[in-house]
């Protein structure tokens, strides 16, 4: 089922998310429902609070994207970054490696806003899968960026929270907009909608 993602303004956005210990029906659904929105919204990551769930769960895909390289290593080797999409995060523990690079970042919950974000080139990453199984992984490129980008959303932090002032700035009138849209739409419904 395909979910509506909330925009910038929800406060659920700014909720960290509660552990998930089991994998239980409405867990799994919650994941199937989570891959079947991203891909309709044409995303390479989801994370449970934009779809107004706070819980530590996010997924991933990057295999579509041609134009922006990344890397998997599993167990110290190389790894095929199709045997391993989408991904699965639930629980993610992260380890920033090497130098920040900035790169362009969108997000689903902030459409049409994109800016440049420095974050490190490399993560390694510690999380549990769908199946209640440990993954560890290293990665770099656009996976490192999206695991990074998603596991801050599982914590309430946004995008632009990385942003610097000058591009905070210069996105402003957008963020404004957008922030006074969502608020006014959530005006009379229950505060978990």
């Amino acid at each position: 089922m395909i979910l509506p993602v909330l925009k910038y303004g929800h406060p659920v956005l700014r909720q960290k998310g509660a552990r998930v210990d089991q994998i239980t029906p409405p867990i799994r659904k919650l994941v199937d429902d989570m891959l079947e929105t991203m891909r309709h919204a044409s995303g390479i990551g989801l994370a449970a609070q934009q779809v107004g769930h706070a819980l530590q769960l996010t997924v991933i895909d990057v295999t579509g994207v041609k134009d922006r390289p990344s890397t998997l290593e599993v167990d110290g080797r190389a790894a095929d970054l199709a045997d391993h999409m989408p991904l699965v995060l639930i629980n993610p523990e992260l380890t920033p490696l090497g130098e920040s690079v900035a790169s362009p970042e969108g997000c689903l919950s902030f459409p049409e806003v994109f800016a440049e974000i420095a974050r490190p080139g490399s993560v390694d990453v510690r999380a549990m899968n769908e199946k209640g199984r440990k993954v560890e992984f290293r990665c770099s490129g656009l996976l490192a960026r999206a695991v990074q980008h998603e596991t801050d959303h599982l914590n309430g932090i946004l995008f632009i929270d990385r942003m610097t002032p000058d591009t905070k700035k210069d996105l402003k009138a957008e963020l404004e907009a957008l922030y006074a849209a969502t608020r006014s739409e959530l005006k009379g419904r229950p505060p978990n909608q």
